[in-house]
């Protein structure tokens, strides 16, 4: 990347979330993404994914799986650190890791809903990087529909054995493990027969498409699943059988909150990042800052960010306190990423016909960002949500 990164700037209100310990975290993670990260952009863009081993040095870091027990290879800390983890990734502008599905999604349903057997098993291979994780929902033709799942789990003796397909699947090219949303029980449609299966990645007949030609977040290693007679031991199911449903629910909130989280760290960094173009760039003898429309404009940003950096603080103020409404992360979700979109769009104006280049930062956020409308649910199954609180 040609263009060098700006910090974002500080909200009106400060930030109380935060201790020394956090911000030493931080630092880590922002050296992380400097180092391993921004400079191989666009050779993770070409070839659709990370290098496998930017997971082990992440690893050696201790940036994956850090709030698992120390018991299973985590540091045991607060969810404080994967926030830290997030933003940093949307300071750095990286849409290609997913580093953050792994330890925050994958690895939760283990830690949470797993026996003590399956935790020591993955857990730690995660927390060092030997292991990578995927979390296997969509299918082509459900969507956010999971009661439409169709992939089926038949027990056979000991083990289960898998058909179906998966689809969008992030991580799922180099993934060693997925976490696999399955059909078990008589096959009728319906959440009461949805399941979750650790499925071994090298288990014979799991099989992996070319990563996915997406619009953005070319980087990400996106793609689909296929199973062809998997057999999966029955002490590889996630819980209890039928129990799926209510498990993904468990955990949604949190996935939602996520999204607004990397959402908020991305509109800093686009408003940064613009803030530091108009200020040097002239036109008609001064800078793009001196003309009052400018200005305008960038007070209108720095307002909307800094409401949803109030908002999204206190959403994870009750995370924490694990009393986050799935109604308040679901609004979380749907705002702020409409946020995100509202402002990068602002910002590729701002730029002019620099802002459509994609050697610059922010021509890469136009259309990276447009995806986080759509996965952990679409926007408009949020306002559903939301609508159902009513």
């Amino acid at each position: 990347m040609s263009i060098s990164l700006a910090r974002p700037i500080d909200p009106m209100i400060p930030r109380t979330l935060f201790d020394s310990d956090h911000e030493a975290f931080r630092t880590t993670a922002r050296r992380f993404f400097e180092q391993e990260v921004i400079p191989h952009t666009e050779r993770f863009e070409q070839q659709q994914h990370v290098d496998r081993d930017l997971w082990n040095k992440a690893g050696e870091l201790g940036l994956l799986c850090a709030t698992m027990p120390e018991e299973y290879g985590g540091s045991g800390v607060d969810r404080l650190y994967s926030m830290i983890l997030m933003e940093e990734q949307g300071y750095a502008m990286d849409s290609s890791s997913g580093m953050s599905l792994h330890s925050d999604i994958v690895a939760n349903y283990i830690n949470n809903f797993g026996t003590h057997e399956q935790k020591l098993e993955w857990l730690p291979k995660m927390a060092t990087g030997e292991v990578v994780g995927a979390i296997a929902m969509t299918e082509p033709g459900t969507g956010s529909d999971l009661q439409g799942v169709r992939t089926t789990a038949v027990l056979d003796g000991d083990d289960y054995v898998v058909n179906g397909s998966k689809i969008f699947i992030t991580n799922g090219y180099l993934c060693d493990m997925a976490v696999v949303v399955v059909k078990t029980g008589n096959g009728e449609k319906g959440s009461s027969n949805l399941s979750l299966l650790i499925m071994d990645a090298k288990s014979p007949g799991f099989s992996k498409g070319k990563p996915l030609n997406k619009v953005g977040m070319k980087g990400q290693d996106t793609c689909e699943l296929f199973f062809d007679n998997v057999r999966v031991p029955k002490a590889n199911l996630l819980g209890m059988e039928g129990m799926g449903f209510i498990m993904l629910m468990k955990e949604l909130a949190w996935e939602r909150l996520m999204v607004a989280i990397i959402c908020q760290a991305g509109a800093e960094a686009a408003f940064a990042q613009t803030l530091q173009y108009v200020k040097e760039r002239k036109a008609f003898g001064k800078t793009v800052m001196s003309f009052q429309n400018t200005r305008f404009k960038l007070a209108e940003m720095r307002t909307d960010i800094d409401m949803g950096r109030a908002y999204v603080d206190r959403c994870m103020q009750m995370q924490l306190k694990e009393s986050l409404a799935i109604e308040a992360a679901a609004a979380a979700k749907y705002k702020i990423s409409e946020m995100f979109s509202k402002v990068v769009d602002e910002c590729v104006q701002l730029h002019g016909g620099y802002g459509y280049m994609l050697e610059y930062p922010i021509a890469r956020a136009y259309i990276d960002n447009r995806a986080n409308r759509i996965y952990a649910g679409t926007n408009e199954i949020m306002k559903e949500l939301i609508s159902r609180s009513l």
